[in-house]
């Protein structure tokens, strides 16, 4: 099981930089291709990525240490939380506006311990904040074919169905719709969470029977590295996956417990009523069907994204 890491480094925002070069939007296809990273991405290659793929004004870079084959995969898992029923459209133009105006990026170093030493300031310096790391070791493209899972066991998943929704929530939807999906107490997703958790704690509680949390939670993550707006990402990743079918197989929920009870669709509806009615809401456009990597467009057409102003934030 895999812990998100949410990489947000200090430095220029990038949206600034494209203010500064009075961008108003940019142009975005669905077409995906493994390239050399590109010049204006020098940082990257300097740090020591090798190849670079763009998806709809999304950046992936990976470094030698990663397969071809897991980039790609990657980068339809990407293509199709971002364009869930392939008609080569982004789903919602709102929530990839503010990823796009952010430079959001994905950093694909072969482990976690090359994630370790890679130097990041030199992507801090370029003006890049808005990242998550996915490692290659961790994204299995085996893990659903054809629409079925296949695990070994219940420890058994792929990381990039989890590492690439990360940021897609966390910058694209907390920021398109602040008082549905934000990180911050009071917000509809954190009053589910608070309802999951069994009540609203900044921190993991420590004198509750499970893993610290009251008796009614279902939802009891336990990284006291994790802040309030982790717990809220980490949780609504925990609810999205479970609708769509990716946490429902042999093992899987006793592979869970300490984290997760509600793995399948079923439960989350039944046991989490609030935030099923959220993340079906057809007016967020949320992914009905769950990624396999396998991106095939019906069609290639040109989507005009704005660029919206970014400030500050952490």
């Amino acid at each position: 099981m895999t812990t998100g890491i949410m990489l947000v480094l200090m430095g220029l925002a990038s949206s600034q930089i494209m203010s500064d070069n009075l961008i108003e939007s940019i142009e975005v296809t669905p077409r995906i291709e493994i390239a050399e990273v590109p010049s204006k991405f020098s940082a990257f290659r300097e740090m020591g990525c090798d190849r670079y793929v763009n998806v709809f004004g999304g950046h992936i870079f990976a470094t030698p240490t990663t397969s071809e084959d897991r980039l790609s995969h990657a980068a339809g898992v990407l293509a199709q939380y971002l364009d869930n029923d392939e008609d080569g459209v982004p789903d919602n133009t709102s929530v990839l506006s503010q990823l796009v105006s952010r430079n959001v990026f994905i950093i694909m170093p072969g482990t976690q311990a090359e994630m370790e030493d890679l130097e990041m300031e030199m992507v801090e310096e370029a003006g890049f904040r808005f990242g998550q790391d996915l490692y290659g070791e961790e994204t299995k493209p085996d893990f659903l074919v054809n629409g079925e899972i296949n695990a070994p066991d219940g420890g058994y998943y792929d990381g990039a169905l989890e590492e690439i929704l990360h940021p897609i929530t966390h910058y694209g939807y907390a920021n398109a719709y602040p008082e549905a999906f934000g990180t911050k107490r009071g917000t509809n997703l954190a009053k589910c969470m608070d309802a999951a958790r069994g009540g609203y704690f900044e921190r993991v509680p420590q004198d509750g029977p499970k893993s610290g949390y009251p008796a009614e939670a279902w939802y009891h993550y336990t990284d006291e590295t994790c802040d309030y707006g982790c717990m809220i990402t980490e949780y609504i990743y925990w609810a999205l996956t479970s609708i769509l079918g990716t946490q429902d197989f042999p093992g899987r929920q006793e592979d869970l417990a300490v984290e997760w009870e509600l793995n399948t669709r079923e439960r989350v509806r039944t046991g989490d009523a609030a935030v099923y009615e959220l993340l079906t809401d057809p007016q967020y456009r949320f992914p009905t069907k769950a990624p396999d990597g396998n991106y095939k467009p019906l069609a290639f057409p040109v989507t005009v994204v704005p660029i919206v102003a970014v400030e500050d934030e952490d």
